[in-house]
């Protein structure tokens, strides 16, 4: 057995508090880092994650995001206000961490993108992400506090769910004044169909072109949403979509 990790927030929150500072004065302040505490940081925390599942032995595999993304080609501005850069350190775990386990990143996809695709063309691992974004993704799922299983059908609804609440962190809006839990009530109310979720749009004078802009945002990848050996992203599309049509595109590759 697999476990699939976001390593890109382990590494991430590691190194961040790893860090400190230096004031000069004269206006001066230098951060600086210990690289040997963010590593035994992450290498702490991995080990928590693989003592929750020492029954089976399992083996790690790190998944980081690419520096470009896919997304942004859909919508400019996708996570546009995050322009923080790396903390000190996080470019030289990464590297050390890669001659000790496997590490996957694929070209122009997001950490949550590639575990997606790895875990639905080879089911039976674990995915590990406090991302509530996985809940899209049938299979299993550590989010760090307890493991759950994901059926296609919740995957597909939670797709449906964050299509419409958008993600204020990620900088996508959704429909207007529609959170989590409203999204929730419409879609159980009306069904988890494309109709319901292009009418709420339409209640807020907002097209199904904005909506589909919002479901692919929203969309994390799957084996079907990728083809690996053209190294592209297929759009999604609903199948009562009104504004295109589905080419069938959508093939099963190997990927990392």
């Amino acid at each position: 057995m697999k476990l699939l990790i976001d390593a890109d927030f382990i590494v991430y929150k590691c190194c961040a508090a790893a860090e400190d500072e230096i004031d000069w004065g004269d206006d001066v302040i230098t951060v600086i880092s210990k690289f040997s505490e963010a590593y035994q940081n992450v290498e702490r925390e991995l080990s928590k994650i693989k003592n929750e599942f020492m029954w089976d032995s399992p083996t790690l595999v790190l998944f980081f995001s690419d520096s470009k993304n896919f997304r942004k080609k859909i919508y400019p501005d996708y996570k546009g206000h995050r322009n923080r850069k790396k903390p000190c350190g996080y470019r030289r775990v990464i590297s050390e961490l890669s001659s000790k386990y496997k590490v996957v990143r694929i070209p122009e996809l997001e950490a949550d993108d590639a575990m997606g695709i790895y875990a639905t063309f080879d089911p039976g691992n674990i995915i590990v992400s406090p991302d509530k974004d996985m809940r899209q993704i049938p299979g299993k799922l550590y989010n760090l506090e307890e493991l759950i299983e994901v059926t296609e059908e919740e995957g597909m609804r939670w797709h449906l769910i964050q299509t419409l609440a958008g993600d204020q962190t990620d900088g996508y809006s959704g429909v207007p004044g529609i959170g989590v839990k409203r999204a929730i009530a419409l879609l159980d109310k009306d069904g988890y169909t494309w109709d319901t979720v292009v009418k709420a749009f339409k209640s807020k004078e907002l097209d199904e072109d904005t909506a589909l802009v919002n479901a692919r945002l929203a969309k994390i990848l799957t084996c079907t949403d990728y083809d690996a050996l053209a190294k592209r992203v297929i759009p999604w599309l609903p199948a009562t979509a009104s504004s295109g049509t589905d080419d069938g595109a959508r093939v099963q590759t190997e990927t990392a």
